[in-house]
């Protein structure tokens, strides 16, 4: 084991020199993107019955018992796990209404933990079932293709879509025909979001000129409003104020398995490797310690940032920085612009792996 170098104003620390995920280039083959389909670490217990809603908003309460209604109801979809056709090459009897369900509520209200415990409570196997964000969904596409990704997931019972938003005109078709294409299959689908299925891309890019898809969309789901404060603030402190730039790098070299990077050269590399490969840039990673934290440039690099942020959120790694604090990340005109959703939702939950971050700073 190498001595590090001394921090600036600090003594000496003998421990292992912290990682620097700009040093990483992570390559994700197609296979581990469709193994990886399930809910994420933080989601690996919660369940129904964990769920703790609040008693002044009875939408949340409803949410959980027609959630469960809905898993019980898959009991017998697919029980060949077959796919498109049962015995004796007939196809699946065409179920009335919607075969899916569509979590519309504002960021942390508990739809992600609400997402996961259906997909836990779905009686199927794992490999029956499908986990994903909507980057992730779109991302298993442009790594197997159209045509296999529709044969890998038509076999699944059910195919969940966490952060369903569309950002793009091409998403929508691709999302549109894929999603057509499943439900024909007889696959069940759920997704959250923060924008019902009718409103989606707005603000975005003219949704008016791809409304059939928009609305096709729609069509294969039953919207569940969930209403409710962000839980992760809900009675809990403010986020810490940021550190120093040395307590930051002193924090990094005395933890093992902590990275440590300047927030505005983190930015630059997360444009050279593709979104999909975000998570298994934190493979192995206990921390993430950033220094110099800035306004976010521009609106391309702000939507990775989010990516990232979701990533780091799913895996419950703390982020311990200095600089700006995150609430000031994003500018007022992106804040109030088409994306101001995705924003506030890295803004929550970078403050919460902010709060979760303190333990690593000697008192």
């Amino acid at each position: 084991m190498s001595s590090s170098p001394a921090v600036p104003g600090q003594s000496p620390i003998a421990e292992t020199a912290p990682l620097s995920l700009c040093a990483l280039e992570p390559r994700v083959p197609a296979d581990r993107l469709v193994a990886e389909m399930v809910p994420p670490p933080r989601f690996d217990s919660v369940r129904f019955d964990t769920y703790v809603p609040d008693p002044d908003q009875p939408s949340q309460i409803e949410a959980v018992k027609v959630l469960s209604g809905f898993a019980t109801g898959l009991g017998g979809a697919h029980a060949t796990g077959t796919g498109k056709r049962k015995w004796f090459g007939r196809k699946a009897a065409p179920v009335a209404g919607p075969l899916g369900v569509y979590l519309d509520g504002g960021y942390g209200v508990g739809k992600t933990h609400l997402l996961a415990s259906l997909w836990h409570a779905t009686p199927a196997a794992p490999s029956l079932k499908a986990f994903g964000t909507f980057v992730e969904l779109t991302n298993l596409v442009g790594a197997l293709g159209f045509q296999q990704t529709v044969q890998t997931l038509s076999g699944h019972r059910l195919l969940c879509i966490d952060e369903f938003e569309l950002d793009d005109p091409g998403d929508t078709v691709l999302v549109s025909s894929l999603l057509s294409r499943l439900v024909e299959a007889g696959v069940a689908l759920a997704a959250t979001s923060n924008t019902l299925p009718g409103k989606l891309g707005e603000g975005r890019f003219a949704a008016a000129d791809f409304l059939r898809e928009i609305q096709g969309l729609s069509s294969h789901f039953r919207p569940l409003r969930i209403d409710g404060e962000d839980y992760r603030h809900r009675g809990l402190p403010e986020a810490p104020a940021p550190y120093s730039d040395e307590q930051v790098t002193r924090a990094a070299y005395a933890t093992a398995g902590t990275s440590l990077d300047d927030f505005p050269s983190l930015l630059d590399h997360l444009a050279r490797v593709h979104p999909s490969r975000y998570g298994a840039l934190t493979d192995g990673v206990r921390a993430v310690c950033l220094t110099d934290v800035q306004p976010v440039p521009d609106q391309s690099t702000a939507l990775r940032l989010v990516v990232l942020a979701d990533r780091l959120y799913d895996r419950e790694i703390p982020v311990l920085a200095s600089g700006l604090p995150f609430d000031r990340l994003f500018s007022d005109e992106m804040l109030n612009g088409g994306y101001r959703k995705k924003y506030f939702r890295a803004i929550s939950r970078l403050t919460a792996l902010a709060r979760d971050a303190k333990g690593l700073v000697a008192q």
